[in-house]
């Protein structure tokens, strides 16, 4: 009974109800950031004279940078304090927002908003899920979850269409104004935030650090490098590979010597732990599929300005925010391993519905049900993934627990937004040149030249962009290009959505894991369940 009156009084606390809502803009923030940078990438393009995997390819090192530091940052939290780095890491999201309102050139986005921001959410993500853990408990913390994911549902939603809206009738800058106003907001609540104490060990574990730094960097820089055709895509990969190995093995040797590691290994051996950051990782590889791949469609194929993608994205993402609302308030009715494998499947179902309407395509009311299905899918999966893994977590040791999670989340979405965005690119080079080869109205000579250009040029322009480039060309030679263009493309967006399909099919075989395990209880739920 009197977990059961804390359980309430914590729910009914305006100060609590008021912390649970600043951590939710908090994340609201980290989520919407990347939404609308993918719904403004032809804005971004054109003001900053740049080009699409020049921007895209500033995305993924977000999300990477993110990825590779997001473990060191979860330690940096245990060492200096958990809201300390809650507070750096807002502050480090608030300079790459504000240096996008001022940025000139493509390297300003690179260094401030990629690189310096993607450190920041390195710091936020583990330190705002350790926050959550230990400021809440029980039905509180499982509700306070649930508002976080529905920020981030919302955050989703609002992305595309605020984006489109900024970027189409003011800027695409006024609108990362609007970020750093959100943080200054959050900031000004932070006295409300109890730090949640740590400990344990302060011993720091540099070669740890520098191995996952290695891992999961390595791996996702051979796609970014392969991505823009560059050299040595296979020893990056390696070194990623052999860094990721190395990490497993020295943290376990390391923990057996009774020395302080980076993170516990023996986080690994809790079935639920395990399968709820493979599955958050599978979800994040998805969303970042579909969220690369689906702007430029809809940007550079139909030609549409970023108020009419934010628009034809809508349904993916009210939808995502709906259903992740709704699954919040039903959590006590179903188990979460059975709401997630049912979010798997829709989100399966959903993609590959895609596949055949693609091609077909004139607007995109085409891709309505379809992404209607995906979103609901989505919706399921945020409202339960980060309560299922970290629910039954210690206090003592949530951070690295947190950081883990945050960790496969981000290196995810990285590599969904890396390799996807590769894989379109890598079948356009190809459709380019096969096609342009087996024409029969271009000029013998001309063919290399052209499926060069293709190569090089048409898949940052429009149709209308690439008319005009050849407007010297004779009348036949345009239309023939024109051709190549137009069902190179449809072809690209297919193969690239394979990524995200594949991904949630594998979460979908997981979930039958999950549904044979006993379903996890938060901490604050029963004595003695929090596992360490």
């Amino acid at each position: 009974m009197s977990n059961q009156r804390e359980d309430t009084a914590a729910t009914e606390s305006p100060a609590n109800t008021r912390l649970a809502v600043l951590l939710a803009m908090a994340m609201f923030v980290l989520v919407v950031d990347t939404s609308l940078m993918n719904v403004s990438i032809s804005a971004v393009v054109r003001d900053l004279d740049t080009t699409v995997s020049g921007v895209q390819s500033a995305i993924a090192l977000e999300a990477l940078v993110s990825a590779a530091f997001i473990l060191i940052g979860s330690k940096v939290g245990d060492l200096i304090g958990r809201k300390r780095a809650y507070v750096l890491g807002l502050l480090g999201y608030a300079t790459g927002a504000i240096a996008m309102t001022l940025a000139q050139s493509l390297t300003a986005v690179i260094v401030f908003w990629a690189v310096i921001g993607g450190l920041g959410a390195s710091l936020l993500l583990p330190a705002m899920q350790s926050l959550v853990h230990g400021n809440f408990e029980g039905a509180a913390q499982r509700k306070a979850y649930a508002l976080v994911g529905a920020a981030a549902a919302i955050a989703a939603a609002v992305g595309p269409l605020l984006g489109g809206f900024v970027t189409t009738y003011l800027s695409w800058r006024v609108a990362f104004g609007m970020e750093a106003v959100i943080i200054a907001v959050v900031l000004s609540g932070i006295r409300l935030v109890h730090d949640a104490p740590y400990t344990g060990p302060r011993t720091v574990d540099p070669v740890g650090a520098v191995l996952s730094v290695l891992a999961m960097g390595g791996l996702v820089l051979s796609i970014l490098v392969w991505q823009e055709g560059g050299e040595f895509v296979l020893l990056l990969m390696a070194v990623g590979a052999v860094a990721l190995g190395s990490l497993v093995k020295w943290l376990v040797s390391r923990k057996r010597a009774g020395r302080p590691t980076l993170v516990d290994p023996e986080l690994f051996e809790i079935p639920t732990f395990r399968l709820g950051i493979s599955q958050q990782m599978l979800q994040q590889i998805a969303l970042g599929g579909a969220m690369i791949a689906l702007p430029i469609y809809l940007q550079m194929v139909l030609e549409y300005n970023a108020m009419e993608a934010g628009l034809s994205l809508a349904p993916l993402s009210l939808s995502m925010f709906a259903v992740a609302i709704l699954a919040g308030r039903m959590q006590g009715a179903r188990r979460p391993s059975g709401i997630i494998r049912a979010g798997f499947a829709l989100l399966a179902l959903g993609m590959a519905a895609l596949l055949p309407i693609v091609p077909r395509a004139d607007s995109g009311w085409a891709l309505v049900i379809p992404l209607i299905v995906a979103g609901c899918g989505l919706g399921l999966l945020v409202s339960q993934l980060n309560n299922y893994t970290l629910g039954p977590i210690s206090d003592e040791r949530v951070s690295e627990a947190a950081g883990i999670n945050s960790a496969a989340g981000s290196f995810g979405l990285s590599f969904g937004l890396a390799f996807a965005g590769a894989i379109m690119l890598a079948t356009l080079s190809v459709a380019f040149t096969h096609k342009s080869d087996n024409s029969s109205v271009l000029p013998p000579d001309d063919k290399a030249q052209i499926a060069d250009t293709l190569q090089r040029d048409a898949e940052v322009m429009s149709n209308t962009e690439l008319e005009a480039l050849l407007a010297d060309q004779p009348g036949d030679v345009q239309d023939e290009v024109l051709r190549i263009n137009t069902e190179a493309r449809p072809l690209a967006l297919q193969v690239a959505l394979c990524i995200p399909i594949l991904a949630a099919l594998l979460g979908l075989g997981n979930s039958f894991r999950m549904v044979r395990l006993p379903e996890p209880e938060s901490k604050g739920d029963a004595e003695g369940m929090a596992f360490g």
